[in-house]
Protein backbone atom coordinates (compact mmCIF):
# COMPACT_ATOMS: atom_id res chain seq x y z
CA UNK A 1 0.00 0.00 0.00
CA UNK A 2 1.40 3.39 -0.91
CA UNK A 3 1.95 6.05 1.71
CA UNK A 4 -0.52 8.26 -0.14
CA UNK A 5 -3.28 5.63 0.21
CA UNK A 6 -2.40 5.09 3.86
CA UNK A 7 -2.71 8.82 4.54
CA UNK A 8 -6.11 8.95 2.80
CA UNK A 9 -7.43 6.02 4.82
CA UNK A 10 -6.08 7.48 8.07
CA UNK A 11 -7.65 10.86 7.27
CA UNK A 12 -11.01 9.23 6.50
CA UNK A 13 -10.91 7.22 9.74
CA UNK A 14 -10.05 10.34 11.77
CA UNK A 15 -12.79 12.38 10.10
CA UNK A 16 -15.37 9.65 10.73
CA UNK A 17 -14.29 9.35 14.36
CA UNK A 18 -14.51 13.12 14.86
CA UNK A 19 -18.00 13.23 13.31
CA UNK A 20 -19.15 10.30 15.44
CA UNK A 21 -17.65 11.88 18.59
CA UNK A 22 -19.34 15.21 17.91
CA UNK A 23 -22.75 13.60 17.62
CA UNK A 24 -22.29 11.11 20.45
CA UNK A 25 -21.11 13.57 23.11
CA UNK A 26 -23.70 15.82 24.74
CA UNK A 27 -23.23 19.56 24.48
CA UNK A 28 -22.09 21.04 27.77
CA UNK A 29 -23.08 24.36 29.30
CA UNK A 30 -23.48 25.35 32.91
CA UNK A 31 -27.01 25.09 34.28
CA UNK A 32 -27.26 28.82 35.05
CA UNK A 33 -26.49 29.71 31.45
CA UNK A 34 -29.05 27.20 30.20
CA UNK A 35 -31.54 28.47 32.77
CA UNK A 36 -30.96 32.09 31.74
CA UNK A 37 -31.28 31.21 28.04
CA UNK A 38 -34.56 29.40 28.67
CA UNK A 39 -35.90 32.12 30.93
CA UNK A 40 -34.90 35.15 28.84
CA UNK A 41 -33.70 37.28 31.76
CA UNK A 42 -32.70 40.79 30.71
CA UNK A 43 -32.29 44.37 31.84
CA UNK A 44 -35.58 45.84 30.65
CA UNK A 45 -35.36 49.43 31.92
CA UNK A 46 -33.05 51.79 33.79
CA UNK A 47 -34.00 54.94 35.70
CA UNK A 48 -30.50 56.34 36.06
CA UNK A 49 -31.46 59.96 36.79
CA UNK A 50 -33.79 60.04 39.74
CA UNK A 51 -36.70 62.44 38.98
CA UNK A 52 -36.66 65.69 40.92
CA UNK A 53 -33.79 67.20 42.84
CA UNK A 54 -30.78 64.94 43.54
CA UNK A 55 -30.69 65.61 47.29
CA UNK A 56 -29.31 62.17 48.31
CA UNK A 57 -32.38 61.49 50.43
CA UNK A 58 -33.38 57.84 50.61
CA UNK A 59 -36.53 58.70 48.67
CA UNK A 60 -34.46 60.22 45.86
CA UNK A 61 -31.98 57.32 45.90
CA UNK A 62 -34.82 54.82 45.54
CA UNK A 63 -36.14 56.62 42.47
CA UNK A 64 -32.93 55.45 40.78
CA UNK A 65 -33.33 51.80 39.74
CA UNK A 66 -32.62 49.05 37.24
CA UNK A 67 -35.43 46.72 36.19
CA UNK A 68 -34.67 43.06 35.51
CA UNK A 69 -37.33 41.09 33.60
CA UNK A 70 -37.84 37.38 33.07
CA UNK A 71 -39.70 37.06 29.74
CA UNK A 72 -39.76 33.28 30.02
CA UNK A 73 -42.36 31.00 31.58
CA UNK A 74 -40.08 29.43 34.19
CA UNK A 75 -38.90 31.10 37.39
CA UNK A 76 -35.19 31.82 37.77
CA UNK A 77 -33.26 31.78 41.05
CA UNK A 78 -31.21 35.00 41.00
CA UNK A 79 -29.21 34.17 44.13
CA UNK A 80 -25.58 35.07 43.52
CA UNK A 81 -26.34 37.07 40.35
CA UNK A 82 -24.75 40.53 40.21
CA UNK A 83 -25.58 43.94 38.81
CA UNK A 84 -22.63 46.31 38.34
CA UNK A 85 -21.90 49.76 36.98
CA UNK A 86 -18.77 50.94 35.14
CA UNK A 87 -17.13 52.06 38.42
CA UNK A 88 -17.43 48.58 39.91
CA UNK A 89 -20.31 49.20 42.32
CA UNK A 90 -21.80 45.72 42.66
CA UNK A 91 -25.13 44.53 43.96
CA UNK A 92 -25.47 40.79 44.61
CA UNK A 93 -28.91 39.19 44.69
CA UNK A 94 -29.69 37.22 47.87
CA UNK A 95 -32.50 34.68 47.99
CA UNK A 96 -34.55 36.15 45.15
CA UNK A 97 -36.65 34.02 42.80
CA UNK A 98 -37.86 35.89 39.72
CA UNK A 99 -41.04 34.30 38.43
CA UNK A 100 -41.89 33.78 34.79
CA UNK A 101 -43.12 36.96 33.05
CA UNK A 102 -42.18 39.03 36.12
CA UNK A 103 -39.84 41.93 36.81
CA UNK A 104 -37.88 43.16 39.79
CA UNK A 105 -36.57 46.69 40.35
CA UNK A 106 -33.19 47.04 41.99
CA UNK A 107 -33.36 50.37 43.88
CA UNK A 108 -30.20 52.19 44.93
CA UNK A 109 -31.28 53.32 48.41
CA UNK A 110 -32.30 51.54 51.56
CA UNK A 111 -35.49 49.56 51.96
CA UNK A 112 -37.07 46.23 52.79
CA UNK A 113 -36.91 43.68 49.97
CA UNK A 114 -40.29 42.44 48.74
CA UNK A 115 -41.80 40.97 45.58
CA UNK A 116 -40.83 43.15 42.64
CA UNK A 117 -38.43 45.38 44.63
CA UNK A 118 -34.98 44.86 46.13
CA UNK A 119 -32.67 47.47 47.62
CA UNK A 120 -28.91 47.99 47.40
CA UNK A 121 -28.95 49.80 50.77
CA UNK A 122 -26.58 52.52 49.55
CA UNK A 123 -26.41 56.13 50.69
CA UNK A 124 -24.97 57.47 47.42
CA UNK A 125 -26.14 57.35 43.81
CA UNK A 126 -24.72 54.52 41.70
CA UNK A 127 -25.74 55.22 38.12
CA UNK A 128 -24.02 58.10 36.32
CA UNK A 129 -26.56 60.46 34.73
CA UNK A 130 -24.29 61.32 31.78
CA UNK A 131 -22.99 57.90 30.77
CA UNK A 132 -22.82 54.45 32.36
CA UNK A 133 -23.38 50.77 31.74
CA UNK A 134 -25.43 48.33 33.81
CA UNK A 135 -24.17 44.75 33.53
CA UNK A 136 -26.10 41.70 34.75
CA UNK A 137 -24.11 38.51 35.41
CA UNK A 138 -25.30 35.12 36.61
CA UNK A 139 -23.89 33.21 39.58
CA UNK A 140 -21.14 31.76 37.34
CA UNK A 141 -20.04 35.29 36.35
CA UNK A 142 -21.32 34.93 32.79
CA UNK A 143 -22.67 38.14 31.30
CA UNK A 144 -26.43 37.84 30.78
CA UNK A 145 -27.21 41.39 29.63
CA UNK A 146 -25.78 44.89 29.44
CA UNK A 147 -27.46 48.28 28.97
CA UNK A 148 -25.58 51.52 28.28
CA UNK A 149 -26.61 55.17 28.02
CA UNK A 150 -24.94 58.46 27.21
CA UNK A 151 -22.16 59.02 24.65
CA UNK A 152 -24.31 57.90 21.73
CA UNK A 153 -26.50 55.50 23.74
CA UNK A 154 -29.41 57.89 24.38
CA UNK A 155 -30.25 60.10 27.30
CA UNK A 156 -33.05 61.68 29.23
CA UNK A 157 -32.67 59.95 32.58
CA UNK A 158 -34.56 56.80 31.68
CA UNK A 159 -33.68 53.95 29.35
CA UNK A 160 -36.17 51.28 28.30
CA UNK A 161 -35.75 48.53 25.74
Amino acid sequence: MSSRSTRRIAAAVLAAGAALGATALPATADSSQQQARRSHVEISAVQYDSPGRDDRSNRSLNKEWVEITNDGRRAVNLEGWTLTDEDGHTFTFRHYRLGGHESVRVHTGEGRDRDGHVYQDRRHYVWDNRSDTATLRNDNDRRIDRESWGHGHGGGGHHRR
